[in-house]
Formats: structure tokens, C-alpha cells, sequence
């Protein structure tokens, strides 16, 4: 009998799905096997917006409860793309402090609106040209970008996304996987989208929808071939993050909210994946 080799992924999630108090977030975090949280913001202040004071007393924080940060998960390039390149650069440098001084390696952005009356293929160029300033200044910082594809933004479907990589083609800008969001435009994720997508995934983000309505589920209870996807990781040698997104209850202003009940049934749902792929996480 051949032993297969054994994968070990870090667990981490958006903390802020869980309460805006830090060290709540912190300790369910720990609780579910975490050793790293995603950073969206703290005591309901985004992290863009954070004062020094506070990115300083966050990073306190953590070490004092031993938590590492596997990403910024900053709001860059939700906003509109009319609006100038120079303003999602000034917020991105913000967001680039916020992970030297929590010390994160990666920062989540997207890739900008647009009016429901403009054709998605009429603001290319002006998307390219702003993500562009942006790896300008991550290559600077030494920092990695990771686009999230997302609804209602220009890296929607899997070919747009693979365009902003291909066009861009910086070393800091790689792509987060969003299974439940690529559902909610239409995509079949595994198929449509992991074989174009792989060479340059670098980050997966957790969380399952279904097509029939676009709700968020717990992942492998929706329609986003979790499972195959977690298994072909480990297969093509994935070491990376997996980062609970689980939007179980609704929204709040600064993005997706869960609680910390609704979170730990979609930490455990997401165990059950990866115990079935053979993935274990830490």
C-alpha cells in the first residue's frame, strides 16, 4: 500500500466575520485550529482607515496571543474605475503600512466597478492602466496583490481575471480563488475557470453559493466544486492559505458578516472537505 504524502494547509479567516472586537475574533479564530486571521478591519474601522495608534495596539495584540496575519484583506479596487488612478493608489500605500506593520505578506484587492449602463469591455483599458499603479507600488513595498474576482467588477469570470494577470504581468499580483463568487456570475468554477486560473492561484478564499439563487452556503453544501478544487490543489502541490470568508449572515457596512456560530459551522464544514481530499489544516 502506497502512503500518500501529507498536506498541511494554513488556516486562517476574516476576523471581522466574527465581531469587531480583535480579541474576539482572535480567540474563536484559535479556537476553530487558526493560527492566522485575515485582517478586514477592527473595532469596525476598515483597515485602510486605521490610525497608527491602533495598527500598533492590533499588532500588540496579536503577538501577545501568538496570531499571525495571512493578509490584508483591504478594500482597494471596490470602488468605482471613473474615479483617478491616484486615489486607489493613496489608499493601497495605506493598506501596504498596515502589512509592514502587522506583518503580512499579501494584500486582497479587486478590480474596480463600473455603472450599469457601461459595457464591461469599454473599461478595460482604464482597469489595466489602475491595476498597473497598483503593482507599481506593491513591487515596491515587497509586497504580493491578490485579486479577488467578484461581482459587478471588471475581474468577474475567470477570462477577465486571467487578462488583468496576463496584461499586468507583475510578480506581485496574483490571483485569491473565490469559488462562491465566480458561481454568482454564471461560472462553474472548477471547470470554467481552475486550469486558466492555477498557474497563477496563490491564495484561496472559503466559501460555497449556489446557482440557483446566488446565496453563500457552507463550503461543499453549494455549487462551487470545493471539493475538487481542494483535491487538485493538493494534487498540483498547494501549501498556501485557505481563508474563511463564510457570509452567513448577511452583511454589515464593512463587508460579509457571519457571528462566531454561524462561523464555526462553516470552519466545520470546510474540515469535512479537506478530511475527505486528505488536506489537513493548521
Amino acid at each position: 500500500m502506497v502512503s500518500t504524502p501529507q498536506v498541511t494547509w494554513q488556516l486562517s479567516g476574516f476576523g471581522d466575520e466574527i465581531d469587531d472586537d480583535p480579541a474576539i475574533q482572535i480567540a474563536v479564530l484559535q479556537a476553530l485550529g487558526a493560527n492566522h486571521i485575515e485582517v478586514r478591519s477592527a473595532w469596525g474601522t476598515n483597515i485602510v482607515d486605521l490610525s497608527d495608534e491602533q495598527l500598533q495596539a492590533l499588532a500588540a495584540l496579536l503577538a501577545e496571543k501568538e496570531m499571525k496575519v495571512s493578509a490584508i484583506a483591504s478594500p482597494i479596487g471596490k470602488v468605482d474605475v471613473s474615479l483617478p488612478v491616484e486615489h486607489e493608489v493613496e489608499r493601497l500605500r495605506r493598506a501596504v503600512n498596515a502589512a509592514k506593520v502587522l506583518d503580512a505578506k499579501y494584500i486582497r484587492i479587486f478590480s474596480f466597478y463600473y455603472g450599469e449602463s457601461v459595457q464591461v469591455e469599454s473599461i478595460r483599458d482604464d482597469v489595466m492602466e489602475r491595476m498597473r499603479a497598483l503593482a507599481d507600488v506593491a513591487e515596491e513595498a515587497g509586497v504580493i496583490l491578490l485579486h479577488e474576482n467578484e461581482k459587478d467588477i471588471f475581474g468577474d469570470t475567470p477570462d477577465r481575471v486571467l487578462d488583468i494577470i496576463e496584461t499586468v504581468n507583475s510578480p506581485a499580483l496574483k490571483v485569491a480563488w473565490d469559488a462562491a463568487n465566480f458561481v454568482q456570475v454564471g461560472v462553474k468554477p472548477f471547470d470554467e475557470g481552475y486550469a486558466k486560473l492555477r498557474p497563477h492561484l496563490e491564495y484561496l478564499q472559503v466559501k460555497d453559493a449556489l446557482f440557483s439563487n446566488g446565496h453563500v452556503t457552507p463550503a461543499g453544501e453549494g455549487d462551487g466544486d470545493l471539493l475538487k478544487t481542494v483535491e487538485a490543489l493538493k494534487s498540483d502541490g498547494y501549501v498556501g492559505f485557505a481563508s474563511l470568508e463564510p457570509h452567513l449572515a448577511g452583511a454589515h457596512g464593512l463587508g460579509g458578516f457571519s457571528g462566531p456560530t454561524a462561523f464555526g459551522i462553516a470552519a466545520r464544514a470546510f474540515a469535512k472537505v479537506t478530511a475527505e481530499a486528505g488536506v489537513q489544516t493548521a
